[in-house]
């Protein structure tokens, strides 16, 4: 028998190079036109339960106050300093919220308003996540042996109650601003009220307590530091006194006498020594001219002006210049050896050694005058040398004086430091006001502030949206099913030859009665009814799906003149039977002869759905105790043919018989007399019949179950049976939902635009 596949390769087709590197918002727009319903449920499940919590839960009340941190109040009474720096007041602010806070303020308060003994504030109506906490803690205590047996003593209820105050106290900074904001929320709306406005009294009170206290220890201890630091400056003014009469550190003007005269001594000196050094410089002078002989002193002479011998050289010196003048002009006009210039030389001379002499004289009086000045400052020095000893000995004491004086000058101001601050703390300690005050009483609130019926209700509501939303992604990502022709065509590689409606689903599935009159029929019984539902219903979707796979039977087998096909799923009860015995009506119902085979010798379905039970069949036939003309039964309304299968007990080698030598004779002789041969084969799961079958069919139309059958489940099966995946015509899905099935479909495939046909089917189009 030859079988050609080469026509079922040109159907695999395959999927297009589409890009998965973006969203596909059109896949997750039907996801969630998918999910809608279950996203609705979710979302009004979850209304309900906001207005169950909103029940269930009893109302908190809170009351507000608002305490303004002034420290313009104090500003007539106490010396301020600038205004702190930013990040000051923020610490100044943020300690007066924790004071607010602090376990001590709440005690106070507690005991001002006896909330330790008050059952409304100590055990109020509780919500029920509330409850449950409570009673998980008392199984807690019990479980731990902890929980007490006898009545809280006062101390416990005064600690039990500062604990639920501090819980659900609220103070805070508002913005930027010295304001604090105390709020307490509360189940009773007079204990929230009361509650706040006894903070805000009692802080206020607080503070004041705290200033005076403050002030009390300051003056306690300022008294006592004052008493002290009196008797310390006392002491130390007359040890500085008395040590200045001991070393007669008697001062003038301010400084010590032996001070004044090494002062003055000093001053001498100084002048001495410039004295002392002018006389030098003058007699290394003239010295250095007599040293230089009578000639050259002569002519380098220097006339000195302090002294009585001026006027003698210089009127000397003139007339020496005049007669060397005139002596060099008659040398000049006469000769040297002439008198007169011999004459003249010789009163030169004579007023040379004149001049000398005089030189002479006044060098020793540089020379004296020099030497007494030497002398004067060597005495000078050694007066100073012993003042500056006396001096030292003087300035030893005059620094322990000053030490003595210095701390005597410390005390003195730290006792007038003391002095002032003690004044200032005796005048705050009778000054009773407080550097805050209330901007904002509280009053006992009117409406409760939670839990707040829109925020419950839009909270729950969007939990549900949520919680619907993610079950749904999660069903939408678990999807394994085929619900689409793309799915087959993308995930088989598969021809997708259409939609078998889910029965009952719509008016056009409806079976029509069976014939009333004449011959009975194979198929006339109430079980049978499906089985015939495309021939009573030719317009519908499920005719028209059949007609489809024909469409592709005739054109993969168009070179068979009988065509042997078989129907095969992978899983039961997929509606492999219904499919084919529809199939094999409708063909026969065209005029084509349609033999329709049960070859499900293990669960023969098709053959407990005739009308009668036969009594021999496909088996009978295959051994061979009846021809297979004989077995046959014959439908009088599309004369279809029908080889049913008797189960007449448990059979063990049914691939045998079905595969078999005798299988493929009885085929063969079949050709000859129909033009189509259907066969409703087994499952292809464990059961091996359909694969045995395989060699004797011509192609096969596989059956599946939308969204019933997973699809690695069909993928896994026809890889592990290729003989059968070769001959596979198409896919047809089977028990359709026909209303859910547009929500699967993708952005312009045809499943979305299914409800515009229901004309060309028989119904009312929407």
């Amino acid at each position: 028998m030859h079988h050609s596949n080469t026509p079922l390769d040109t159907r695999r087709l395959t999927r297009p190079a589409d890009s998965d590197q973006f969203i596909d918002l059109d896949r997750l727009l039907a996801m969630a036109r998918r999910r809608l319903s279950l996203v609705a449920l979710c979302a009004v499940l979850g209304l309900v339960l906001g207005g169950v919590f909103l029940l269930v839960t009893p109302p908190t009340f809170t009351a507000a106050t608002r305490i303004l941190l002034d420290e313009n109040l104090t500003k007539f009474t106490e010396e301020r300093e600038a205004r702190p720096a930013p990040s000051q007041a923020d610490s100044m602010v943020a300690s007066e919220v924790e004071i607010l806070k602090s376990a001590r303020l709440a005690r106070v308060v507690v005991e001002t308003l006896d909330l330790h003994d008050n059952p409304a504030f100590l055990d109020p109506p509780q919500s029920p996540q509330g409850w449950l906490r409570s009673q998980v803690r008392s199984l807690a205590r019990l479980l731990s042996g902890s929980a007490g047996a006898g009545e809280p003593s006062e101390e416990a209820r005064i600690g039990r109650a500062s604990a639920i105050l501090q819980q659900n106290l609220v103070a805070e900074r508002v913005g930027r601003s010295f304001v604090i904001e105390v709020k307490y929320s509360a189940k009773d709306r007079e204990i929230a009220g009361s509650v706040a406005r006894a903070y805000a009294e009692q802080y206020l009170s607080d503070q004041l307590d705290a200033n005076f206290d403050a002030t009390q220890l300051a003056v306690t201890w300022l008294q006592g530091r004052l008493d002290q630091l009196r008797t310390d400056w006392l002491s130390a003014s007359m040890a500085a006194e008395q040590f200045r009469a001991e070393n007669g550190l008697t001062a003038a003007r301010g400084e010590l006498v032996s001070e004044q005269q090494l002062s003055d001594l000093n001053n001498q000196l100084v002048l001495a020594q410039a004295e002392t050094a002018n006389a030098r410089a003058r007699y290394d002078q003239y010295k250095a001219i007599i040293d230089n002989g009578e000639e050259n002193a002569v002519d380098n002479a220097i006339i000195p002006t302090d002294l009585a011998q001026g006027s003698v050289l210089t009127d000397l010196k003139t007339r020496y210049l005049s007669i060397t003048e005139r002596a060099q002009e008659i040398e000049a006009r006469f000769g040297e050896d002439h008198s007169q210039a011999v004459a003249l030389r010789n009163q030169g001379g004579e007023l040379r050694r004149q001049i000398f002499q005089e030189l002479r004289q006044v060098t020793e009086s540089y020379r004296t005058e020099f030497e007494v000045a030497r002398t004067r400052e060597a005495s000078l020095r050694e007066n100073v040398g012993t003042m500056s000893g006396e001096s030292s000995a003087t300035g030893q004491s005059m620094v322990k004086l000053r030490e003595l004086e210095q701390q005597s000058s410390a005390l003195g101001k730290l006792y007038e430091t003391f002095l002032a601050r003690y004044e200032e703390a005796s005048q705050q300690q009778s000054f009773p006001i407080a550097e805050a005050r209330v901007i904002s009483q509280a009053n006992n609130p009117v409406s409760p502030s939670s839990p707040s019926k829109t925020l419950a209700l839009g909270l729950f509501a969007t939990l549900g949206l949520m919680a619907g939303a993610g079950i749904g992604g999660l069903l939408e990502f678990r999807e394994r099913f085929l619900r689409t022709g793309d799915d087959v065509r993308d995930g088989l590689g598969l021809d997708f030859l259409g939609y078998l409606p889910l029965l009952g689903s719509t008016r056009s599935m409806r079976a029509q009665p069976s014939t009333p009159t004449g011959e009975p029929s194979a198929l006339d019984h109430t079980g049978s009814s499906l089985l015939r539902i495309a021939v009573f219903s030719p317009a519908s979707l499920f005719a028209d799906t059949l007609r489809s796979a024909k469409l592709a039977s005739d054109v993969v087998l168009h070179d068979k003149p009988s065509k042997v096909m078989g129907f095969v799923s992978v899983l039961p009860r997929e509606g492999k039977t219904t499919a084919a015995a529809n199939f094999a009506g409708l063909l026969a119902a065209n005029g084509a002869r349609t033999v329709l085979i049960d070859g499900d010798l293990r669960n023969p379905g098709l053959s407990r759905r005739l009308g009668s039970q036969p009594k021999a069949g496909l088996v009978e036939a295959l051994v061979g105790r009846v021809a297979w003309q004989n077995a046959l039964l014959a439908d009088q309304k599309t004369g279809l043919s029908i080889l049913p299968a008797v189960l007449r007990g448990r059979l063990s080698h049914t691939s045998e018989l079905i595969s078999g030598q005798a299988m493929g004779t009885m085929l063969e002789e079949m050709r000859s007399h129909f033009d189509y041969i259907v066969i409703d084969l087994p499952p292809l799961g464990p059961v091996i019949d359909a694969r045995a079958f395989a060699p004797l069919a011509d192609g096969f139309l596989f059956v599946t179950e939308w969204g019933g059958t997973p699809r690695a489940l069909v993928r896994q099966t026809l890889q592990g049976e290729p003989q059968i995946a070769a001959r596979t015509m198409g896919v047809i899905l089977n028990k359709t939902d026909m209303k859910r099935l547009p929500k699967y479909g993708s952005a312009g495939g045809a499943e979305r635009y299914f409800h515009r046909y229901a004309a060309y089917y028989g119904e009312q189009s929407g």
